[in-house]
């Protein structure tokens, strides 16, 4: 054996990688080592493997994937590295791109969750509520736990809807018809709030900015109905006209803690001022 190859664990400490990866590679035919001893099987690399080896840390730096890197190896040369890192440039900046719209998601999410729990509770207040979009399914409904909000929310679900899973965006409304009549035992439709970096390939509608009576309370859904009154009668008292449907949205549940005390829900009603 050449006394100039060196032994898989030794290569493994002078390129700082493992053992376990040294292997893989040559399960997928990246780096074939120089010599494999015929007794005890042990992998021997030489200076030949070397250089591809740090051609392969090279690439994998730039987060080429290991295809991509086998692709050049087998056919090195200047325009076909050329043609390789302009694509991965093109990876990258994508990735960038993705991780931007993460990062702008919980960025929402850590506001939504600092204002819920800063908020002063139980007190009707008079706001103007943001524009936004939406995602509206018509869905009589009555809730009495967090289950019976599961087979709805899978109706949000016919897109490639991201954003579904995004805790604390789904909301439940009544519509003006039932507001109206002070008909509150039950929900006309289920909806989902989008962010504007939120991706949904499906029908949206877009919701102007609209003043609201709002109310916020400990609790969930299920003990929406004594708020509701509230906030119908402060309607009624200072001669209020609803002119939208209720948004009802649970700021925090059991999707942030098992905690029920901590439950925080909003509902807002859209209104204007006679």
């Amino acid at each position: 054996m050449d006394k100039n190859l060196f032994p898989i664990g030794e290569v493994s400490k002078l390129f700082h990688i493992s053992v376990s990866s040294l292997r893989h590679y040559e399960n997928i035919g990246l780096l074939t080592p120089a010599y494999i001893s015929p007794e005890s099987g042990y992998r021997y690399y030489g200076t030949e493997q070397f250089e591809i080896l740090n051609t392969i840390r090279y690439l994998r730096v730039l987060d080429m994937p290991l295809s991509e890197i086998e692709d050049f190896l087998k056919n090195r040369d200047i325009d076909r590295i050329e043609e390789k890192l302009r694509q991965q440039k093109q990876a990258v900046l994508k990735k960038q791109q993705e991780l931007k719209r993460i990062e702008q998601k919980i960025n929402h999410r850590l506001n939504w969750l600092a204002d819920a729990e800063n908020t002063t509770l139980d007190c009707v207040s008079l706001i103007q509520l943001p524009a936004c979009r939406i995602v509206w399914v018509d869905e009589p409904m009555k809730i009495d736990g967090s289950a019976d909000m599961e087979a709805p929310i899978r109706k949000l679900d016919q897109s490639d809807a991201e954003a579904v899973v995004f805790l604390g965006k789904v909301g439940l409304g009544i519509s003006v018809e039932h507001l109206k009549k002070s008909e509150i035992a039950q929900y006309d439709g289920i909806f989902l709030i989008l962010d504007h970096e939120d991706i949904y390939t499906g029908q949206t509608l877009e919701l102007p900015e609209t003043l609201c009576v709002r109310l916020r309370f400990r609790g969930s859904h299920s003990e929406a109905s004594a708020q509701y009154k509230k906030l119908l009668s402060y309607i009624q008292k200072h001669q209020m006209q609803i002119v939208g449907f209720s948004r009802e949205v649970t700021l925090i549940d059991y999707g942030i803690t098992n905690d029920t005390k901590k439950f925080v829900t909003e509902i807002c009603i859209p209104v204007k001022c006679e």
